[in-house]
């Protein structure tokens, strides 16, 4: 199997990256970028204070996110897709947002739910390889930060929302996961 070899911020030499680590990696990335854009879209479109309060908390979390995940993954092994994602991102936010808080909250809680899943299979991978301990515990951090936002967002949820919003939520957690798996090997 092939791997990549690049150096992490706080290391002089890395360990060769195995080829699916590189993969999830590029994967995380380009998550955490379309998030930035969730939050970026939601903020350019809802006049709700409790909304906006809740997209400027995260957004901050998630623009740390994607500044620790630049330092592991160098230019040439992201996505070549990034302005798609980009674009996903903010539709992904901005839909909801033009449809109301409960569309937001719900939103917000599909996608925080599948990313939770996604850094946790990445985190129990990477539990037995000690060389990548100090990239495990960022991915667990931002796993649990993850977490928080979809539990915040479920907090926020004043309703199930009706067929059409539990649809949308649906395709939210389906494309997240059917995105990871493009992102993966472009």
């Amino acid at each position: 199997m092939q791997a990549d070899i690049t150096l992490p911020a706080n290391a002089g030499i890395a360990p060769p990256r195995p080829t699916w680590l590189v993969r999830d990696l590029r994967s995380d990335h380009a998550g955490e970028t379309g998030a930035v854009w969730i939050y970026k879209a939601i903020l350019a479109i809802s006049r709700d204070a409790e909304v906006r309060a809740f997209a400027t908390r995260h957004l901050e979390t998630e623009q740390r996110h994607l500044a620790e995940m630049e330092v592991w993954v160098p230019a040439h092994q992201r996505s070549r897709l990034l302005p798609v994602w980009c674009v996903a991102g903010f539709m992904t936010g901005a839909i909801p947002a033009l449809l109301g808080r409960e569309w937001v909250f719900h939103t917000i809680e599909a996608v925080e739910t599948f990313v939770d899943r996604h850094y946790a299979e990445q985190v129990e991978r990477l539990a037995g390889m000690p060389a990548f301990a100090d990239l495990r515990d960022l991915m667990e951090t931002c796993r649990l930060d993850e977490c928080e936002h979809r539990d915040e967002a479920a907090e926020s949820v004043t309703s199930p929302g009706g067929p059409l919003l539990r649809a949308w939520a649906a395709i939210v957690g389906t494309g997240s996961a059917m995105a990871v798996e493009i992102v993966r090997r472009v």
